[in-house]
């Protein structure tokens, strides 16, 4: 969190807060706000400082207990905070509450998440999706925008005009994500045309949590100019190249990161770039190893895969990024216990569950450029071995094109 001295006061300063439950432990919690920050900082908030509460469950009125709504209020009042984000997903009641408490703006995950996608979607088809999913996200909400009314009372001449405007919006609104859902369907369609129309080759899709070096990778590979950058969903958009390593032509496809706890309006919004995972050949698991907790991180993408497509059967490899930034703490001399993942040098922890993989794993730096052709010499064989079981007789491929240069 930054000093609030170093802070421009016109800077949209926020603090986060998360909850200590049963069911997520106080690491976890602080692995998730730390996230949230992240998120935040995407968005272009300042975060200044953390609160957390133990408690069995969130409250149902206020998200957190009674006390600490008041510890919040009075830092965000002493220190002229604009906003507050929630670690998880509020209800209707209780924004509604937190807000007439805080007199500031409130945010929960999923509203940030949104507001990202919004702020990054370039092409007609990612706002296009971002719209459906924010109309999907804010119709169950409605109900809080018009808490104005509710000082009218019944009568001749009064009955009912919140319900009506509330009814007229939810219409409204009913009709735009109708409308919305229709034009993704037409997008759908024209995708699916373009995937056919590709022909026989091999595709491959990059897949992994946000912020791995999926576009970095995808950029080596294709020797293309896919942006890129240190921020959570730099890519919405789904970006196809054709990539010739040694003489195999494949396609090769960007996609949207996934994170922890991602809306499922969401995804559904975004079901023709998940497309292009469900009807691709082969895999790269891009993971950041460099991460403290890179195995949570594949377990969320692998969860996610599971989702979209079906039991995710297809062949993957799974590509350890970022070893250039890879850290380790050593144990000291006296410590007798067991060695932990913090504790490792990179190549001890090669030889953990990671050597059962074989040729499925490879490690790189897609920023310094190593192990890239290790990870091409896998990724031939791979697609050669796909393409040779689905066309056994026809092996033209691999005799009209020529090695891509270096």
């Amino acid at each position: 969190m930054k000093d609030l001295a170093e802070i421009p006061v016109n800077s949209e300063r926020t603090v986060l807060v998360g909850l200590i439950t049963p069911e997520q432990p106080e690491d976890k919690a602080q692995e998730y706000i730390d996230e949230l920050a992240f998120l935040a900082e995407t968005a272009g908030a300042v975060p200044v400082k953390t609160f957390f509460q133990r408690m069995p469950y969130p409250n149902p009125r206020t998200f957190v207990g009674t006390g600490k709504l008041e510890e919040i209020k009075k830092y965000v009042e002493d220190n002229e905070i604009g906003m507050v984000i929630f670690d998880d997903d509020l209800s209707t009641k209780q924004v509604s509450n937190i807000e007439r408490e805080l007199q500031v703006k409130i945010l929960d995950r999923t509203s940030l998440i949104l507001d990202i996608f919004a702020n990054r979607a370039q092409t007609a088809t990612a706002k296009t999706q971002v719209e459906l999913a924010q109309y999907q996200y804010l119709l169950p909400r409605l109900t809080r925008m018009w808490t104005h009314l509710e000082r009218q009372r019944g009568g001749i001449g009064m009955r009912g005009p919140g319900e009506t405007q509330i009814e007229t919006d939810r219409r409204i609104i009913l009709d735009r994500i109708s409308k919305l859902k229709g034009e993704l369907a037409s997008i759908d369609k024209q995708k699916a045309v373009q995937r056919k129309n590709r022909g026989k080759l091999t595709r491959i899709a990059l897949v992994g949590y946000t912020n791995v070096g999926k576009s970095t990778l995808m950029n080596v590979l294709s020797k293309s100019d896919v942006f890129a950058e240190n921020k959570l969903f730099a890519t919405l958009d789904t970006t196809v190249r054709k990539v010739v390593i040694e003489n195999l032509p494949v396609l090769l496809t960007d996609t949207v990161g996934f994170i922890r706890k991602l809306p499922t309006h969401l995804v559904n919004s975004f079901k023709s770039t998940l497309d292009e995972v469900r009807e691709a050949d082969l895999l790269i698991h891009v993971v950041d190893i460099s991460h403290p907790n890179f195995e949570e991180q594949i377990e969320v993408v692998d969860k996610t895969l599971s989702d979209i497509c079906e039991g995710n059967d297809k062949p993957m490899i799974i590509v350890f990024n970022k070893i250039d930034a890879f850290t380790y703490k050593p144990k000291d001399d006296d410590d007798l216990s067991e060695a932990k993942r913090e504790n490792m040098p990179l190549e001890e922890l090669e030889r953990t569950w990671m050597s059962r993989l074989g040729d499925n794993c490879v490690f790189i730096s897609a920023k310094k450029g190593i192990g890239i052709d290790r990870l091409k010499d896998i990724v031939y064989q791979k697609a050669k071995e796909i393409h040779m079981a689905r066309f056994p007789y026809n092996d033209f491929l691999y005799e009209t094109y020529e090695p891509l240069d270096d």
